[in-house]
């Protein structure tokens, strides 16, 4: 039966971490201001290993991947944008919009930690790298696309980073229903990513509903219901400073966390609580530089590890 957690996680400890003018267009989250460099590397380190600490001080297990220094890689920090791994072993590659980020895939160096924490029977699938990134169709991983595993669906809102085509043939390879919808930020331009407007839990469902066509709002609306997930129901205004950007994980006892930064969790304001009530964690840490450059938040962060040790 699949899980929709994961009590492991990988995480990228950056080299360097900047704004990646190839990405700004599409992500209105990411500030392209002038900053200091050499203060931005200091702060970005120390809020990375600020986070890692806390999600495994509540009991999970994160594996951490160096970073190389040399091709520099901006948004490095961000891992869940070019693999996924699922329950039958198989790791799977994305197709990137941005040049630079498709160097982020050191697959050698991926395989090499998850071997040294136990997972050595993987499969590298790159099957949608091939057929789709030179066609400039993408989808960015669990950025694009956000899993409800347990029932098998796959949501993803379209953007310049997250096309149809792409995502059809991901749920062909995985045997998940692709949900494709439309949403908008303020200023009228879709997300650039799902998983800043939506977060699919064990029994919860996070979704900016105001953002989405109200053809589409309703049919979400449905599926969450007839799947047993509860909506919390969140506004742009919230989404803007990250409150769609979580991750529900677990223990390897079985305790359910959140993961999120502080702005996140400001930003939730009372929500907060109705996680708490149902005996969730909340994990959280502040990670503002991250933000500001990369334009991506806590759930960008983490890459779910979902296959068994061998």
């Amino acid at each position: 039966m699949s899980q929709q957690t994961t009590d492991t996680i990988l995480m990228v400890r950056p080299a360097a971490c900047g704004s990646n003018p190839e990405t700004a267009e599409s992500n209105a989250f990411q500030s392209r201001a002038a900053t200091d460099p050499a203060a931005d590397r200091e702060a970005v380190a120390a809020e990375f290993d600020g986070f890692v600490d806390v999600l495994r001080s509540v009991g999970v297990n994160v594996l951490v991947l160096e970073d190389s220094q040399e091709p520099a890689k901006p948004d490095a920090v961000f891992p869940n944008n070019w693999f996924s791994t699922h329950a039958d072993g198989r790791v799977l590659l994305y197709p990137m919009l941005s040049a630079k980020r498709r160097l982020e895939r050191r697959t050698d160096a991926l395989a090499e930690v998850l071997k040294e924490a136990g997972f050595d029977s993987l499969r590298f699938d790159s099957t949608l790298v091939d057929q789709f990134e030179q066609q400039e169709k993408f989808l960015e991983g669990t950025g694009s696309v956000v899993f409800d595993h347990v029932n098998r669906a796959a949501y993803a809102c379209r953007s310049p980073r997250t096309d149809d085509a792409v995502l059809t043939r991901l749920c062909e390879l995985i045997g998940y229903e692709p949900v494709a919808f439309d949403a908008f930020d303020e200023s009228g331009l879709a997300y650039y990513h799902t998983n800043v407007m939506m977060s699919v839990g064990s029994d919860f469902a996070i979704v900016c509903l105001e953002s989405v066509s109200e053809e589409s709002r309703a049919m979400l609306s449905e599926r969450f219901a007839s799947s047993g997930h509860e909506i919390v129901e969140i506004t742009r205004a919230q989404a803007a400073r990250f409150a769609g950007n979580i991750i529900e994980l677990c223990t390897n006892s079985g305790d359910r966390v959140l993961a999120l930064s502080d702005s996140a969790l400001e930003a939730l304001g009372e929500d907060a609580a109705r996680f708490e009530a149902r005996g969730i964690r909340l994990a959280h840490a502040p990670i503002p530089t991250i933000e500001r450059l990369g334009g991506g938040s806590a759930r960008c962060m983490i890459a779910e590890i979902f296959p068994s040790r061998a």
